[in-house]
């Protein structure tokens, strides 16, 4: 985490963008076959190979252009602009191809125009439903973020508006947050917005899950922007800038428009929109092929658990989930105690709660096997920061910087700072704090081929370890 600045990623893979593509690519296709049965031509090569190049010239087009980006904030006419200027494009394009490859002077002909203008009603025609039934939605209380503002100046007040005059963007302002709220009266006819208190006020509702998002303005600058932001980083809220960009130490950063305000995030998760479900599918899978194969030795591990120590197979603890929320964690029970208070002491090195059977568990990290239970609920995923004991979450939250942040991801069975050899005891500070920024590294540079190169080292290295007692 020592690079100043880690480049902005625009927020372009919602599910939404993922349903956009793929419609946008059935109306094309099925306009263009149908278009060519009207008229009663044949269905060949030829055919198929126009609609395919339409499909790659207008994705293309889309891609570049950054039509599949997040629209949440800004108004359906801007969006069916570039529908119909990247169609346009890319209708012309098939044309000059055509004309090239065949000579015919009489393109295009009445079939080609309807089907550009088929293709047309129906590119814009189901945005403007979707656009429609989420607007709907919204404005009932569906889909929507809990949001704060930092700065009263222009641009605080200027936001404002914009998310008050638009609920259909499902953006529920909490209001103002000022370095000296007492001092403020900034209410204003029929846009009435409180000042709830000043940043340690943000930072106490933000820490109690009050606020989803928190935009910093412009107002605030230098000094005062890094010590809020540092503060921010023990919250799970996804904080934005509204100011000037400048040089920050970002966390996975996007950019997003807020009714033609643009701000630029510096917490965020790269496993949002469809990264989210192909996360999900990932550890789905995973996970299930890896209970077939473990049925058996966790059946043996859990008679064997029984019959050598008194007291449950299972220990349930309490710990931080994604975005901070408590999940329930399972584990083999490998001591005589279950610690699941404010107050867990750490395994320590030859710890006397430690059952010799736990000892042998622990040490090959079988105790770790029903977690792929807490994968398949979705509390977990395979391969996450490590979760730790909620007791140790409100320890350390105070004591390292961006300690907070490995929550932006689900926790998980191994990991990138458990792989390289920053797992058991955390007897001092320095180790902790290698551990979060391992932690901050995998969320940083998180891919699906991290992931199997995670889970494939685990096998090798992850699971027998000097550190594991």
């Amino acid at each position: 985490m020592s690079a100043p600045f880690r480049g902005i990623l625009h927020a372009n893979h919602s599910l939404l963008s993922v349903a956009h593509r793929l419609l946008d690519l059935t109306v094309i296709v099925l306009c263009g076959y149908w278009i060519n049965r009207l008229e009663g031509k044949p269905t060949g090569a030829e055919l198929w190979l126009l609609i395919m190049l339409s499909v790659l010239v207008f994705h293309w087009l889309s891609e570049y252009h950054q039509l599949y980006g997040s629209w949440r904030g800004e108004r359906i006419l801007r969006e069916l602009g570039k529908v119909f200027t990247y169609w346009a494009l890319t209708f012309v394009i098939l044309l000059s191809v055509d004309y090239l490859l065949l000579h015919d002077a009489r393109l295009p002909d009445n079939g080609q125009m309807a089907w550009y203008a088929l293709v047309l009603v129906g590119l814009c025609g189901y945005r403007l439903l979707i656009r429609s039934v989420l607007q709907g939605l919204r404005r009932r209380g569906f889909n929507t973020r809990r949001v704060a503002i930092v700065g009263t100046g222009q641009c605080g007040e200027r936001l404002a508006m914009s998310i008050s005059s638009a609920p259909w963007m499902g953006l529920n302002l909490v209001g103002f947050y000022d370095e000296s709220p007492q001092q403020l009266d900034i209410s204003q006819p029929g846009h009435p917005v409180a000042v709830r208190g000043d940043l340690k006020q943000l930072v106490d509702d933000a820490r109690s899950g009050q606020i989803d998002k928190i935009y910093v303005t412009s107002s605030l600058e230098g000094e005062r922007l890094r010590t809020l932001v540092k503060s921010l980083s023990d919250t799970t809220a996804s904080v934005y800038l509204i100011p000037d960009m400048f040089m920050f130490e970002l966390l996975h950063a996007r950019s997003e428009s807020i009714n033609g305000l643009t701000s630029i995030s510096i917490f965020d998760s790269p496993m949002d929109g469809a990264w989210s479900v192909v996360k999900r599918l990932e550890d789905v899978l995973l996970s299930a092929i890896i209970l077939l194969m473990i049925a058996l030795p966790l059946m043996l591990i859990a008679i064997a658990i029984k019959c050598t120590s008194p007291g449950p197979v299972l220990f349930r603890q309490r710990r931080y989930g994604l975005d901070g929320r408590p999940i329930m964690v399972y584990k083999f029970r490998s001591m005589s105690v279950q610690e699941n208070g404010d107050v867990v002491r750490q395994a320590t090195r030859n710890d006397s709660r430690i059952t010799p059977l736990g000892a042998f568990l622990r040490r090959t990290s079988l105790d770790e096997l029903p977690q792929f239970f807490n994968v398949l609920r979705g509390d977990m995923s395979i391969v996450g920061p490590r979760p730790h004991a909620v007791a140790h979450n409100e320890q350390y939250r105070t004591q390292v910087s961006c300690y907070m942040l490995r929550h932006k991801v689900k926790p998980g069975i191994t990991g990138w700072a458990q792989i390289n050899g920053w797992r058991g005891e955390t007897d001092t500070l320095d180790k902790m704090q290698k551990r979060v920024e391992f932690d901050l590294e995998y969320i940083e540079h998180w891919s699906v081929w991290l992931d199997m190169k995670i889970i494939l080292l685990t096998l090798f290295k992850g699971f027998l370890n000097k550190n594991a007692f």
